[in-house]
């Protein structure tokens, strides 16, 4: 397991309109140091509840780290960062939302499997409670106060973007509507970031598409051949009578 995986860093939680915010910047063709200059000034007053008011540098400066999964990603990450970013330049920016989850999952796959927590957990219930989540994520990564801080942080942040809501009982969540993707190329590079947040790199398709982490999507048929023909990242490999594997190229 690379480094990569094995970093929690969702050090709190990460606001919807600050990733486009990023985003605009990068299509603007903003370079990396500017934009994190231009992030130290925007995220001085931006607070996680989506208010303003004054933060401490240590806290807003926290947020950085996943925000530069866009500006400044890991270098086995550019190329896919690369393609994300071609995909956005042909989308309204109301359309960015699986852009941003693709992009956070590939760099940070703890946001990944928290989200594929939460997901196993909604198949199976109406609501969900925050102590569910945590125990999920304790049997894969130990029982750490890091895991449960940051998992809070993380479905905070499903909170923030949309995907999940509040019931009327603290830490208890329920699932939003679905957001139906039409896009291949979206729902392709979601397949792409889910082979990210493992450390083989490879999974079966059918598995890939139906990944809990995708709760918040509802996607169309999808064949390998076509993720053969436009994810040039992807190999296509025949798995059994039924099903494909899928392997990130090296």
């Amino acid at each position: 397991m690379g480094k990569r995986h094995e970093k929690i860093g969702i050090k709190q939680v990460i606001r919807f309109e600050w990733m486009d915010h990023v985003l605009n910047m990068l299509l603007a063709g903003m370079e990396p140091e500017s934009i994190r200059a231009e992030l130290k000034s925007y995220l001085a007053d931006k607070k996680q509840s989506g208010g303003t008011g004054e933060r401490g540098e240590k806290t807003y400066l926290m947020a950085i780290g996943p925000l530069s999964a866009w500006f400044d990603p890991e270098p086995e990450l550019v190329d896919f960062r690369d393609h994300a970013l071609m995909i956005a330049s042909k989308l309204q920016q109301k359309q960015w939302l699986p852009l941003h989850w693709a992009i956070l999952s590939a760099a940070y796959p703890f946001w990944f499997s928290v989200a594929k927590q939460t997901g196993r957990l909604l198949n199976l219930q109406e609501k969900v409670t925050q102590r569910q989540i945590f125990n999920r994520l304790i049997e894969q990564y130990g029982d750490r106060e890091t895991v449960s801080r940051n998992a809070r942080y993380a479905i905070r942040s499903f909170v923030a973007w949309g995907v999940l809501k509040d019931t009327e009982f603290k830490g208890s969540y329920e699932k939003s509507d679905t957001l139906s993707i039409q896009d291949k190329d979206l729902v392709i590079l979601l397949i792409e970031a889910a082979l990210y947040t493992t450390s083989e790199g490879k999974g079966a398709l059918g598995l890939l598409i139906n990944s809990p982490a995708f709760f918040p999507f509802e996607f169309p048929v999808l064949t390998g051949d076509l993720i053969a023909k436009r994810a040039p990242g992807i190999d296509v490999v025949r798995h059994g009578l039924d099903d494909e594997l899928l392997k990130l190229k090296k």
